[in-house]
C-alpha cells in the first residue's frame, strides 16, 4: 500500500505477453470487475466480494499486454469529489500536501500523479475523472457515453456514467482510450465511433491551427480569481499556438447541478437496492424479521454520503414527487443537451475551468454537502448531455496547486478535444 493510501487492493494481474500496452502498467478503479481479485466499490458493503468475472475494460486491457498493480481507492459506490467517503479511509494527493485528490476517482489519478502506476482507469458520473485529473495535475478523459463498454462497472447512475483513461499526458491517454474504446455484446448502449482518420493517439498531435474554442461564461462566473487567472493564461496559449476563442452562452448549465443530482441519485436508489444482505453485501442477520435484516446490513454497510444520496432519490422517484423532481430534472438535461448542440455549431470544442476551485483541504467538505455538490458545477453538464470531455493540467495557483482546463467536444468528438488538449499536455 501507498503512503497516501491510492490502493484499496495492491494484488496483481498479468496481462498477455505482448500488446500495445505490454510494457505499462494500468491501475484500476475499485469499482470495475476484475476476476478472482476483490471490488469493494470503496464500501464496507462489499469488502469481502470476489466478482467472477471481468469487465471487458479489463479484458481489453489484458489483451492489451498491460498489467494491473491493483485496484484503486475511490468514493464509495462513486459518490463524493474528495476521496474522503471510501470506507478504507481517505486519498492524500501526491502533489499538494494536506489537500484531496478530487473524487470519485482520487485513487486513480493520486497513483499516476505519485509514479506509482503509468496509467489507471477511473468512471465519471459527474466529473469524477475529470475532477481528480485536474486536483492531481494529470489527464483525464471522459468519453462520449457509449463508446466504452460498461459491462463490470458497478452502477452508480447508468444513465450518465463512463470509464475512461487518466495519465500523465494526452498522447498516453489517447493510447489506453484505443484500447477500451468500441462495442460490446455485453453493452446495448455501447456502439461503434463514426468513421475517422487514424487513432485516437494520432490525433495527439498538438496542431491548433485554426481551432476555434467557445468558452461558456456561466462556467467562469463565481469561480477562484486564481483559477479564472490560470484558465486565461492557458487559453492565451492556445491563441499563441492558432487557435481562436469566443464567448458563447449555456444559460441552462444555471440548472445542471440540481438537475443531475435528483437523476444520479434516483438512479442510485434504485441500483443499489440490490445491496440487501441476502443477494449482496454483508448479512445483516435474521431474526424472523426480513425488513429488520435488510435495515441492518444497509446501515452497517453504506456510509453516510451513500445513505443521504439514497433517501434523497427515494424521495424524489415516490409517489406524488416524481413530476415534481424526476421529470423535471430530465427536461432540463434536455435543455442543457439543446444548449451544448448549439454552443458547438459554432466552435470545435467548448473550454473552461475543470473545477472551479483549486484542490480543497482535506475534512473542509465533509460537513458540508452542499459545498462539495456545487463544485462539480463545470463538469456535470457534460454527464447531462452526454458529451466527451478532457481535463489537462492549464498551471498552478500562486500557492502551487493544480489547475485543469477542460474542453468539451461534440458527441464522438474525442480526437478533436484529444487535438486540442495536446496542445498543451
Amino acid at each position: 500500500m501507498t503512503a497516501y493510501n491510492g490502493y484499496v487492493t495492491d494484488e496483481t494481474i498479468e496481462g498477455a505477453d505482448d500488446g500495445p500496452l505490454a510494457d505499462k502498467t494500468v491501475a484500476v478503479k475499485d469499482n470495475i470487475s476484475t476476476e478472482g481479485v476483490r471490488t469493494t466499490c470503496g464500501s464496507a458493503m462489499l469488502s469481502d466480494y470476489v466478482p467472477p468475472y471481468d469487465a471487458t475494460v479489463v479484458e481489453r486491457l489484458k489483451d492489451a499486454g498491460a498489467t494491473i498493480p491493483g485496484k484503486t481507492n475511490m468514493d464509495e459506490f462513486g459518490m463524493g469529489t474528495t476521496t474522503e467517503t471510501s470506507a478504507y479511509g481517505p486519498v492524500e494527493n501526491p502533489v499538494a500536501e494536506g489537500r484531496v485528490p478530487g473524487g470519485s476517482s482520487g485513487g486513480s489519478a493520486a497513483v499516476v500523479a505519485a509514479g506509482d502506476a503509468d496509467l489507471a482507469l477511473g468512471s465519471d458520473t459527474g466529473g469524477s475523472i475529470r475532477c481528480p485529473a485536474a486536483f492531481c495535475g494529470v489527464v483525464g478523459i471522459k468519453p462520449t457515453y457509449g463508446l466504452v463498454s460498461r459491462y463490470g462497472l458497478v452502477a452508480y447512475a447508468n444513465s450518465l456514467e463512463q470509464i475512461g483513461p487518466i495519465a500523465p499526458s494526452v498522447e498516453d491517454a489517447a493510447e489506453l482510450l484505443d484500447v477500451i474504446a468500441g462495442p460490446d455484446e455485453h453493452d446495448a448502449t455501447t456502439q461503434e465511433a463514426p468513421e475517422s482518420d487514424g487513432s485516437y493517439a494520432a490525433a495527439a498531435d498538438g496542431d491548433i491551427d485554426g481551432l476555434s474554442i467557445g468558452v461558456p461564461t456561466e462556467l467562469l462566473d463565481g469561480a477562484d480569481e486564481e483559477v479564472v487567472e490560470t484558465f486565461w493564461d492557458a487559453m492565451d496559449d492556445l491563441e499563441a499556438q492558432g487557435a481562436s476563442y469566443h464567448e458563447v452562452d449555456l444559460p441552462s448549465v444555471e440548472h445542471a447541478v440540481e438537475a443531475y443530482y435528483v437523476i444520479a441519485m434516483s438512479e442510485a436508489s434504485s441500483n443499489l437496492a440490490r445491496f440487501d444482505g441476502v443477494r449482496y453485501g454483508q448479512s445483516g442477520g435474521y431474526d424472523g424479521n426480513w425488513n429488520e435484516s435488510f435495515a441492518n446490513a444497509r446501515e452497517e454497510g453504506f456510509g453516510e454520503e451513500v445513505k443521504r444520496r439514497i433517501l434523497l432519490g427515494t424521495y424524489a422517484l415516490s409517489a406524488g414527487y416524481h413530476d415534481k423532481y424526476y421529470k423535471k430534472a430530465q427536461d432540463a438535461r434536455a435543455w442543457v443537451k439543446q444548449d451544448f448542440d448549439e454552443a458547438l455549431e459554432d466552435a470545435d470544442v467548448l473550454a473552461s475551468p475543470t473545477m472551479p476551485v483549486p484542490p480543497m483541504k482535506r475534512g473542509e467538505s465533509l460537513d458540508d454537502p452542499l459545498t462539495m455538490y456545487l463544485a462539480d458545477a463545470n463538469t456535470t453538464p457534460v454527464n447531462l448531455a452526454n458529451l466527451p470531455a478532457i481535463s489537462v493540467p492549464a498551471g498552478e495557483t500562486g500557492d502551487g496547486l493544480p489547475v485543469g482546463l477542460q474542453l468539451v467536444g461534440p458527441a464522438f468528438g474525442e480526437r478533436d478535444i484529444i487535438r486540442a488538449g495536446s496542445a498543451l499536455a
